[in-house]
């Protein structure tokens, strides 16, 4: 009788192992609340409440590659303001939706890939560690019984938003969002416990299993997954070489020379070029 025990109880031990996701493909939805993020009334209602985006992570045992999947045919729904024809609206942030994120767990590695104006940059990491606190609040999705973990994160709030209100002169009336700067905001993370990687959207990871949700900011950006593959193209999950090399300090500074040159006239603002 014992000795059945034991077989029984290795079987159901195999087939949890065998039940382990190491590597797949996840189709990720980003949803941005752009009226949280704005306070003027006036930009408030020439543009739709929320601005939606996909993005793609690839991962395998050792390396992990997430990008935003390119929408070449779909109209930009902030052209015209929600009913079409009227000001234009630019949202100028910096970076973000052309970049690639890779990881190599082994080596303990990041490199990220953005564009910023016509250039293109590497920059190269060691792969960011979160203190996570772990919860035993669960909830299912796309099939996956998943586990609650918060934490805090330091992000650059504010940006610069320019309205055009009679076409593409960057001379016409335009306004503007304060300077960007560093603000404290709580993440919820949930992570599939039966998908054993340690990455999830951007550049949040570091739990037990693949974050398949992640709230910021009490909902102002919400990632969700959409679709879970359990097939990966290796050949595609390959380092980023193609640009030139800076650190994050740099690509900061840049960014803020950026912002600063859209603010137009004002304090630490100069004039439209």
């Amino acid at each position: 009788m014992k000795k059945m025990f034991l077989v029984f109880a290795a079987a159901i031990s195999l087939s949890a192992v065998q039940a382990q996701i190491k590597e797949g493909t996840v189709i990720y939805e980003r949803k941005i609340n752009m009226h949280k993020m704005i306070q003027d009334e006036q930009m408030r209602a020439m543009m739709p409440e929320f601005r939606t985006s996909k993005h793609i992570l690839q991962f395998s045992d050792s390396t992990s590659l997430y990008k935003t999947i390119p929408e070449d045919e779909a109209p930009d729904p902030f052209e015209g303001g929600p009913g079409g024809g009227g000001p234009r609206i630019m949202i100028r942030m910096g970076g973000g939706d052309g970049d690639e994120l890779y990881k190599n767990f082994a080596q303990s590695k990041s490199v990220m890939l953005t564009e910023l104006g016509a250039k293109t940059y590497i920059i190269e990491d060691s792969i960011r560690t979160q203190k996570w606190k772990l919860s035993d609040e669960t909830k299912t999705i796309l099939g996956h019984h998943c586990h609650k973990s918060t934490t805090q994160q330091t992000v650059m709030g504010g940006g610069v938003m320019r309205i055009n209100i009679n076409g593409n002169n960057p001379g016409d009336t335009t306004k503007k969002m304060d300077a960007p700067k560093q603000t404290q905001v709580d993440v919820i993370a949930w992570y599939a416990d039966d998908i054993q990687t340690p990455v999830g959207p951007e550049n949040n990871g570091g739990l037990p299993g693949l974050i398949l949700m992640l709230d910021i900011n009490n909902a102002q950006t919400v990632y969700t997954a959409t679709e879970i593959k359990k097939e990966v193209n290796k050949k595609e999950v390959k380092e980023p070489t193609k640009g030139k090399k800076i650190t994050r300090a740099e690509l900061q500074k840049l960014q803020m020379e950026m912002m600063n040159n859209m603010r137009g006239p004002g304090p630490g603002g100069r004039p439209p070029m």
